[in-house]
């Protein structure tokens, strides 16, 4: 394996690691053995050198004095956040002593395991960790939080995560973003829809609040939250009235069209007006566009998923390329994810095999305030990686009060001394990912891309796949998973005879052109990993499953009778709460607002700038209204994962309810409800 860390000074390959479609290729910019400046990668046929702020500017968070640099054992109350230092063979054999004890006394499922993507990295966020708490035996984490119910709902019409080349869309005549800021989470789509514009293209954006992306469109469709599924319905409606679908194709690539026909018959243009809040000549006017302009795309985004309805909203939607047969068109169809074409072999990676109990419990991730609180037999030990639920986590007062039990023993691995950090028993300085060894697949683009070490570790920082072999063997562990190297992960991982895609990648040609791309080709003519083969507007298996066959419209859950529905959307300069503790990315976003609309303000005497209370049972936050028409009447948006600063209240998933959607066990981030009240005594906090 090479590694850039002997080499002083120069310039590096590297790709980043955040959570985000894009994956840009970067080259760090190093000077006396310090990373000093992070661009952009030109020779990266998607990312071609452009980058965002977040990146731009991530040196800074790299070498911040806050940074954790040895392990950490707490010596205050929990959530106090005191601590003293205490050396790596300490913390090793406290946490295996430990959980000896537990699995005596309590059993092995008494562990459970906490973690998402703050890396993307294949080794580190699900490889190194997944061997080693199923050899443990610990409960499971069903990791859902972000996409899994439109992966599911996507999965029911596609069969899986594929979906247009992305570098196809220069050549799309109409593009929709559907339910994305894309400028703040996708920009190197918007990148090349600005292309597609300049050769005549239109960008439509459909959302619940007119963000950065909104903006750019030339046409912003404001939607109520959790309806979109009902305008998917009522375009299809007039698609087969005015006969502006493909009958060929639907008669050669799916199944089910004709009862497609006839149930989409309900959803009616003024029907559909009345529920989604689009007017009803709009509703003509995009239906219209979409059936004669080919190429015609959608990008479909995270958001209208984080509904209790998320994943028949995905399903449905994804139906509408079969329509208007856009599969076979260059830059036509849609894109929900990708992450298909690059899979691994995700069991050698892995090892399930090493779980003895086949019938271990599995915990939901969006269900941990309820795991920690209520359930019996009990969670006595977490284990917090790559992930803050502290803050991220839904229904956060819930969770921040199973954290705080004293009998939790609790250990976190970070860069920082996070919001979760701070109840910790021990915590553990982590690596960034530009000290590691992995390789990182995109779930938007088709590139797999290698990471090798360019700086020293900080401090006594280690990486997730270095602890968790340390714990192997501190637990006694002697299975060869726990003694391989990065690079022979590596080579197995990508040793995957059932993904045809990755044929001829391995972990040499990694190696040596730091980025590959899949072997992809157009999904048409072909056949999809579906019952039928096909694009199954009718969906038997769903029905089997439980859910309606066809897509269908469902209104969300009866939440609490307040006035607003409550979306907290991403902000530009943070991705989740990563970045929320760095000043230069804190400076660059300014501070946290909620967006009203002026009808709603006017009607409870709030004036732009004005401090708020935003509450329901669950919690409240205080933050300054942004008033004026970026969104409808009836829903509030606000943007970013702030962390509560001294004599402030910003957390936002306070509010946000721990239901799960209807279907993959997914988050209901934007279903919540909340009521928003002017603060009459004056803010001291500017």
């Amino acid at each position: 394996m090479n590694s850039y860390v002997n080499e002083r000074n120069g310039v590096f390959p590297s790709v980043c690691s955040l959570d985000c479609p894009d994956q840009c290729g970067l080259l760090l910019h190093k000077k006396d053995g310090k990373i000093v400046k992070i661009d952009g990668d030109p020779n990266h046929p998607v990312t071609n050198g452009n980058i965002c702020n977040k990146v731009r500017n991530m040196a800074a968070r790299l070498y911040d004095d806050k940074r954790l640099k040895y392990p950490l054992k707490r010596i205050g109350a929990k959530g106090k956040g005191k601590f003293e230092r205490i050396s790596w063979e300490e913390a090793i054999e406290t946490i295996t002593s430990r959980w000896k004890e537990l699995i005596q006394t309590d059993g092995p499922e008494s562990i459970l395991p906490y973690s998402f993507y703050g890396n993307m990295g294949r080794l580190n966020a699900e490889g190194m960790d997944r061997c080693f708490f199923h050899r443990l035996g610990a409960s499971q984490l069903d990791r859902t939080i972000c996409s899994s119910a439109g992966s599911e709902g996507y999965k029911y019409t596609m069969g899986a995560s594929l979906g247009t080349d992305p570098e196809d869309t220069i050549h799309s005549k109409l593009i929709i973003f559907w339910g994305i800021n894309a400028v703040s989470t996708n920009m190197h789509q918007v990148t090349l829809a600005q292309k597609a514009r300049k050769n005549g293209a239109k960008i439509v954006v459909i959302d619940v609040h007119k963000n950065q992306t909104g903006r750019l469109a030339d046409w912003f469709i404001p939607i109520l939250p959790g309806t979109d599924s009902a305008l998917a319905l009522g375009m299809m409606h007039i698609l087969f009235a005015e006969d502006l679908v493909d009958t060929s194709f639907l008669q050669t690539y799916t199944v089910g069209h004709e009862e497609l026909r006839k149930h989409v018959v309900q959803y009616d243009p003024v029907t559909v007006s009345g529920i989604t809040g689009v007017p009803v000549e709009d509703i003509y006017q995009l239906a219209r566009m979409y059936g004669k302009t080919s190429p015609s795309f959608i990008r479909i985004g995270n958001g209208p998923q984080h509904h209790d309805n998320g994943g028949m909203c995905i399903r449905t939607i994804s139906c509408l390329p079969a329509l208007t047969g856009q599969w076979l068109v260059k830059g036509g169809g849609a894109i929900k994810g990708n992450s298909a074409y690059l899979a691994h072999n995700a069991a050698s990676l892995q090892r399930p095999d090493l779980l003895e109990n086949k019938k271990t419990r599995v915990i939901n991730m969006n269900l941990l305030g309820q795991a920690l609180l209520e359930l019996d037999p009990p969670v006595k030990s977490l284990y917090v990686y790559g992930t803050n639920p502290a803050v991220v986590a839904p229904d956060g007062n819930k969770v921040r009060k199973g954290l705080g039990r004293e009998d939790l023993f609790l250990v976190v691995h970070d860069l920082f001394l996070t919001e979760t950090a701070a109840y910790a028993d021990l915590v553990l300085p982590a690596t960034s990912s530009f000290e590691n060894t992995d390789f990182y697949t995109s779930y938007w683009h088709h590139y797999i891309q290698i990471q090798q070490p360019v700086i020293e570790r900080y401090g006594e920082s280690k990486s997730n796949v270095e602890v968790f072999k340390l714990l192997a063997k501190e637990m006694g562990f002697e299975d060869s998973i726990f003694q391989q190297t990065e690079a022979e992960l590596i080579a197995e991982a990508l040793d995957h005879p059932n993904n045809p895609y990755l044929d001829g990648i391995n972990y040499e040609t990694l190696v040596e052109k730091q980025f590959v791309k899949a072997i992809v080709k157009p999904l048409f003519p072909g056949k999809l990993p579906t019952p039928s083969g096909k694009i199954e507007l009718y969906s038997k298996k769903m029905e089997d499953d439980g859910y309606p066959p066809l897509p269908t419209y469902t209104p969300l859950a009866e939440d609490e009778k307040f006035p607003y529905l409550f979306i907290p959307a991403p902000n530009h300069n943070f991705l989740n709460s990563t970045f929320s503790n760095n000043e230069k990315h804190i400076s660059l976003e300014k501070e946290p607002r909620v967006h009203i609309n002026i009808q709603d303000a006017t009607s409870a005497g709030i004036k732009d700038g004005d401090l708020v209370r935003v509450w329901n049972h669950r919690g409240e936050c205080e933050l300054k209204a942004a008033v004026g028409e970026n969104v409808l009447p009836g829903v509030v948006v606000t943007q970013g994962l702030w962390r509560d600063e001294p004599g402030t209240k910003q957390l936002v998933n306070s509010l946000t309810p721990d239901r799960l959607a209807d279907m993959g066990g997914g988050a209901t981030f934007f279903s919540g409800r909340v009521n928003v009240e002017k603060i009459l005594i004056g803010w001291s906090k500017k």
